[in-house]
């Protein structure tokens, strides 16, 4: 990770210490990052962490949402952007493809870190805002006539399933060719599962 500036202006700071966070937190593991590791990598005070969270659980709480809000963002985008479920649905596992590509740590806390652990209060990834907008798109679909009825969780899992595994895989190191070029045949085999 390259290092950021020492000198930054107050209104970065906090967003100086999310980065670290989720540097360490995908690396090390939440339970084995300390606030002074935090401070190292973010090059600010332990004191600076302390006047802008209450404590590691508020850092890893910040950054939590900050990653579940810019999906949100993204997924908001698209729904504006794309008029039907299929294009919808497709837009969406095309962002998430480029997400791992360009963004492996967040994709790596969303997808691996075990929130529930150390932020109780929090949603788990799968019933948070994000996954529900993904299951309302397939919903839509099926109340459209794009999609055939049946549980929306079951038509959700065939037509994102497969995705988010190849995405674990390239986080995992498995899969060496980059996400995008597979998008093609990975939408093709999904929405072959549930199209109506």
């Amino acid at each position: 990770m390259a290092r950021p500036p020492a000198n930054v202006p107050p209104g970065q700071v906090r967003e100086k210490i999310i980065v670290a966070a989720l540097h360490l937190f995908t690396r090390r593991g939440y339970f084995n990052t300390s606030v002074p590791d935090m401070a190292r990598t973010a090059r600010v005070s332990v004191g600076s962490i302390y006047h802008h969270f209450k404590d590691k659980e508020d850092v890893a709480r910040a950054l939590y949402l900050s990653l579940m809000d810019g999906m949100q963002g993204e997924l908001s985008r698209i729904a504006e952007s794309q008029a039907t479920a299929r294009d919808r649905c497709r837009a969406v596992i095309a962002m998430l493809f480029e997400l791992t590509e360009s963004s492996r740590d967040a994709m790596d806390f969303m997808l691996y870190a075990k929130h529930r652990e150390f932020l109780p209060g929090e949603r788990p990834v799968c019933s948070s805002r994000p996954f529900e907008t993904m299951r309302d798109f397939v919903q839509q679909g099926m109340d459209r006539g794009e999609i055939r009825h049946m549980d929306v969780m079951v038509a959700s899992a065939c037509l994102f399933g497969g995705a988010l595994r190849l995405i674990t895989a390239r986080l995992d190191g498995v899969l060496a060719e980059p996400l995008p070029d597979k998008l093609d045949l990975v939408w093709e085999c999904a929405w072959r599962s549930i199209a109506a």
